[in-house]
């Protein structure tokens, strides 16, 4: 005997998401400190993307004379050097605006491994459970219990440093959140009814985890992305000050920070102004996530 299920049963109302939705981009537009960091944040990707325009000088270019030449605002400035040069004469604005592109591209790409390697265990683990959940879990504790930026430490020493060894290191040392994250969603939409109405009628596990599963983590896995792009920076830079970053062949903040150190006395400006860039960064990128997670929380009004 055929078994007919009633049609809401299967689906969504459409409206409903659409709804939803659309007050919670509302609640994000309207908010003060969302405002501020997706300006901050515009601007960073802005001068990022258009830096072989926008930089005043080459940030590799040296000039001797003009070494630790201060910010235009202090006595000794230079008009042609905004925020200053360093110890070999490099500009500092420049450097800083290349660093950016080094810094998000470096954030957003290892995001994109750790969000791979991550969404597909943790899909895996939630739907399929059994010996596959336990064995994926105690993958994720056991490197949990290791601090990332020491993996990320002995994995760029056996590696040697570079752009793409700190891109595919950063993100396979950060996928272990995304994966308890839609592990735990999967795991209580699996005994809804429409997951259950779909197997009823005979869909494929495959098509229920990408048809009706997966779309229903995406505003879990956008907030932590955003999130998790503000630690890659961080992680980026510390690499980078360490010196066991992306090397010295690109300017990056960690970098700077690094080089300029040592003459903090004589010029204030060569670690501070990059550590400056990734306070407002890091700052920007939080704030955007936390208000998109308050935004998109089903419990605001």
């Amino acid at each position: 005997m055929a078994v007919t299920l009633p049609r809401d049963t299967l689906a969504y109302d459409a409206s409903a998401p659409a709804t939803s939705g659309s007050r919670a981009w509302r609640r994000f537009a309207l908010n003060p400190a969302a405002l501020a960091g997706t300006l901050i944040l515009l601007v960073v990707v802005a001068a990022a993307l258009a830096a072989p325009w926008v930089a005043p000088h080459d940030p590799a270019k040296q000039t001797l004379l003009r070494r630790f030449t201060p910010p235009v605002w202090q006595a000794g400035g230079n008009a042609a050097y905004p925020l200053g040069t360093d110890q070999v004469g490099r500009d500092v604005l420049s450097r800083i605006i290349h660093g950016a592109r080094i810094s998000l591209l470096v954030g957003v790409a290892a995001v994109i491994v750790s969000l791979l390697v991550g969404v597909t265990l943790g899909l895996v683990s939630g739907f399929v459970g059994g010996k596959v959940d336990t064995v994926i879990g105690t993958i994720v504790d056991v490197t949990l219990s290791f601090p990332q930026i020491l993996l990320a430490l002995a994995f760029v020493a056996a590696l040697g440093p570079s752009l793409v060894t700190i891109i595919v290191v950063l993100g396979l040392t950060g996928w272990e959140r995304y994966t308890r994250i839609v592990r735990a969603e999967v795991m209580a939409l699996r005994e809804k009814e429409f997951v259950e109405a779909a197997r009823a009628i005979g869909v494929g596990r495959l098509r229920i985890i990408f048809r009706h599963v997966l779309p229903n983590t995406v505003s879990s896995i956008v907030v932590l992305s955003t999130l998790q792009v503000a630690q890659a920076i961080l992680a980026e830079a510390a690499l980078s000050f360490l010196g066991v970053g992306s090397g010295r062949a690109y300017p990056t903040w960690g970098q700077m920070i690094s080089l300029g150190r040592d003459f903090v006395t004589v010029a204030w400006w060569l670690p501070t102004l990059p550590g400056l860039a990734i306070l407002l960064t890091v700052l920007a990128i939080n704030l955007v996530g936390d208000r998109l997670r308050d935004a998109l929380d089903p419990r605001a009004t």
